[in-house]
């Protein structure tokens, strides 16, 4: 039997990079999911990428920023798919250009938002998992592209500052919900080929910068970061909560 074989999972982020792989996997290894994004073409497109492949998918438009509409697509998830077991806070931006409230409302309220809900649901309903993507950023300071502290790709530190609350929130939601049976981890990938870092890549010499970072020297791929999500959402880290697991070629070793 596949390992998510049965159950239901709604993925935020779902239109590209690590939430379509993620979607990807998870119907690969058994589970319906909801596609759930800000871009509902892609997240449509995502959802038929797993119809192709055999698997069982749905799509709905979602701005995690709202509470309101995350617990309605959670509450969807559950009435179209027939359940609800697995819950990914993925969707996300890299912080360059935005300011600091935009990239707080997304990376850290957003993710603060289908903690809140999908806990509180999956308690009710017997137990679960979340599992959010934080970053590196969340765990080390990150050396930049650039030595120019005005010219950072992340240079106000509010990606920083909004990862490492993903960690924290990961660690309390763990603590709050253990005795409902709901399990709560992270992922903590490193530099990753998604359209998220496609600017920073195309600045001249950076993506070898980049990929010198990582002791495995080389950036990660989408399917990495989701192989690592199916295998916390599953059976097989049953005993795991509260762990926000680097996913970053020995970034975060040195």
């Amino acid at each position: 039997m596949a390992r998510l074989e049965g159950k239901v999972a709604m993925v935020t982020g779902a239109a590209s990079g690590i939430g379509r792989a993620s979607a990807l996997r998870f119907a690969e290894d058994g589970a319906a999911v909801m596609c759930a994004d800000r871009d509902l073409a892609g997240a449509q497109h995502t959802a038929a990428l797993v119809a192709e492949r055999g698997g069982s998918a749905a799509a709905l438009e979602l701005d995690v920023i709202d509470s309101a509409a995350v617990e309605a697509a959670l509450r969807q998830t559950s009435s179209e798919l027939g359940g609800l077991h697995i819950v990914f806070n993925n969707a996300g931006v890299g912080g360059g250009g935005l300011g600091w409230d935009k990239v707080i409302a997304i990376n850290q309220t957003g993710v603060y938002n289908g903690l809140y809900h999908g806990c509180r649901m999956l308690a009710e309903s017997g137990g679960g998992v979340v599992v959010s993507t934080a970053s590196i950023a969340g765990l080390v300071a990150l050396i930049g592209v650039t030595t120019d502290p005005l010219n950072m790709e992340y240079g106000n530190g509010a990606y920083q500052a909004s990862k490492g609350a993903v960690v924290q929130l990961t660690r309390q939601f763990a603590v709050s919900f253990a005795k409902h049976n709901v399990r709560v981890n992270a992922v903590a990938p490193g530099y990753i080929y998604t359209p998220m870092t496609q600017p920073m890549r195309d600045v001249e010499g950076a993506e070898q910068f980049l990929a010198n970072l990582h002791p495995m020297g080389r950036l990660g791929q989408p399917e990495e970061i989701a192989n690592a999500a199916a295998f916390l959402a599953s059976d097989e880290a049953s005993f795991i909560t509260g762990v926000t697991l680097p996913v970053d070629g020995g970034y975060t070793a040195r």
